[in-house]
């Protein structure tokens, strides 16, 4: 897909590794270590080809892990939804989500969070550490009159601790709003006790009730029978109806899809109102101007609640950088999707108010999950695992128009974190191998991770990343305003040779985007 007629050039200022410095996960001081560029411009297709070789965006920073060597080794992960069914976990939370909108109510017993529920990609938090690392507040000077984008002056350093203690802080969270009896109308919600209430028994007058066992045991011989009936009767048209179509098999025991769950219809005096919002972040909508107070209010509570942030941390400054700005070309072509490509904020309103947002990428071939915050008001409801499914589906209703969009990014899968494992349970799913970078069925990923935090999941041995640079000369850099290939701006250059930097970069990024992506050298 080539780049759109009127996108600025993706523009790239490339930092070496950085030395080790302290992981968000495992707490190692200096177990962690990535590459990293700033980008001052970047069109989707170019952050397409980056992420389907491990590079992640947070902001405007673009990193990759190095691999071989980072204490917890960090896989790119993709789910396919055209081919996803909802896990009994997932229609657990979706029941739970639906049960709350018709009847306002919410039973203790669930009022734990799901093992799933967790932001989306928790490695955006710490790449904070990483750009607090990189010296970007030094002197930037504008790359050209056309790109006049400086890179932010200050860049605070973001969350380092990670591994939140959800369950526990977040039912204490509401144990004590509920004991100070907030009045606000969007958390008046109907505790149903999940203990009987005393003097309330079995009724006698009905036949007791039979185990969960022997009622699987009769649903599983009564389909086997209904089976056998079907086989029968398909036979017998296919001897006696040759031209009856495939199509005319009639369908059993179809699953229901997550839209089934999603949309399913509310009764007329619903206790709620749920509605998704998809407004354009970057650049700003109007609608996201309009809501930006809203969403902001949101996101300092949810830091401060969840990630513990003293109040004077989650500044609008801070998450301007941190979730609505964005490098990413907006683009609307007419062949894609009716949103466009671009960076996006998905908006969930409950009666009139922000409760959650989920921060997204709308790429060629994908919808990438950046991050996802929420009102801990709201912590009952599992919103990780919702929004993730809502995303799902979002994913499914662009593919609709938009054919080559059929995958969903949900960032970083690290094994070697057990909290960070329940990106796997959306399945199907695939990992990145890290050296040949194809796409790899998680299945045949995880017996080889629980032997090593480090694997090359293609077992193919001969194959080798077909990206890999081949000569640095078509090398695309933008030096002192013009735009040359690496072999004239070698010639031009002054001062010592930055040829194995540039060669660095190139071997991260691969051939095709060392050629189409400019490299800002000054």
């Amino acid at each position: 897909m080539a780049a759109a007629l009127g996108t600025s050039p993706t523009i790239v200022e490339y930092f070496e590794g950085e030395d080790f410095y302290r992981c968000g996960y495992c707490k190692n001081e200096t177990g962690s270590r990535s590459n990293g560029m700033w980008a001052h411009s970047m069109t989707v297709q170019d952050y397409q080809a980056l992420i389907d070789r491990g590079w992640r965006r947070s902001g405007k920073y673009v990193y990759k892990p190095v691999m071989n060597q980072t204490c917890c080794p960090q896989y790119t992960i993709r789910c396919r939804p055209l081919h996803f069914q909802p896990s009994k976990s997932h229609k657990k939370v979706l029941k739970k989500m639906f049960k709350f909108l018709s009847k306002g109510e919410f039973s203790r017993g669930n009022n734990e969070e799901e093992p799933m529920d967790s932001q989306m990609d928790d490695a955006a938090v710490d790449d904070f550490v990483l750009k607090s690392k990189l010296d970007i507040q030094s002197d930037h000077r504008p790359l050209s009159e056309d790109y006049n984008e400086v890179v932010e002056s200050e860049v605070k350093e973001k969350e380092e601790n990670l591994e939140t203690k959800e369950t526990k802080e977040l039912n204490q969270s509401h144990a004590k709003r509920e004991k100070l009896g907030s009045g606000e109308p969007s958390r008046s919600v109907k505790v149903v006790p999940s203990a009987p209430k005393p003097g309330k028994g079995a009724d006698l007058s009905k036949p007791p009730c039979r185990k969960a066992k022997d009622i699987r045991k009769e649903r599983k011989r009564q389909k086997l029978i209904l089976k056998s009936q079907t086989d029968k009767l398909e036979g017998s048209q296919i001897q006696h109806e040759p031209q009856s179509l495939p199509s005319e098999k009639p369908k059993l025991n179809q699953p229901k899809s997550v839209e089934d769950f999603i949309f399913d219809t509310l009764p007329e005096d619903a206790a709620h109102q749920l509605e998704v919002r998809v407004v354009r972040s970057s650049p700003p909508s109007s609608q996201f101007k309009a809501t930006f107070q809203e969403s902001y209010q949101v996101y300092k509570r949810y830091q401060m609640v969840i990630h513990k942030d003293p109040p004077d941390k989650p500044t609008v400054s801070q998450f301007t950088r941190f979730l609505c700005s964005s490098p990413l070309e907006a683009e609307n072509p007419p062949e894609g999707p009716d949103c466009g490509y671009g960076s996006f904020h998905q908006q969930y309103w409950l009666d009139g108010k922000i409760i959650a947002v989920g921060v997204i990428d709308v790429l060629p071939y994908c919808v990438s999950s950046v991050y996802l915050y929420y009102d801990p008001d709201y912590s009952f409801l599992s919103l990780g695992v919702y929004s993730a499914l809502r995303e799902i589906a979002f994913t499914r209703q662009l593919h609709e128009k938009t054919f080559q969009l059929s995958y969903y990014y949900m960032g970083f899968y690290i094994h070697s974190c057990p909290k960070m494992r329940y990106k796997g349970q959306y399945r199907p799913s695939d990992l990145l191998c890290p050296e040949t970078y194809v796409w790899v069925p998680i299945e045949q990923c995880l017996s080889a991770l629980e032997s090593s935090k480090y694997c090359r999941f293609n077992q193919d041995t001969k194959a080798v990343d077909e990206e890999r640079i081949k000569e640095l000369d078509q090398l695309r850099v933008l030096y002192k305003r013009t735009v040359m290939p690496y072999n004239i701006y070698k010639k031009r250059q002054k001062g010592p040779s930055d040829e194995a930097i540039v060669q660095q970069y190139a071997d991260l990024v691969g051939q095709t985007c060392s050629e189409r992506m400019l490299l800002f050298r000054s």
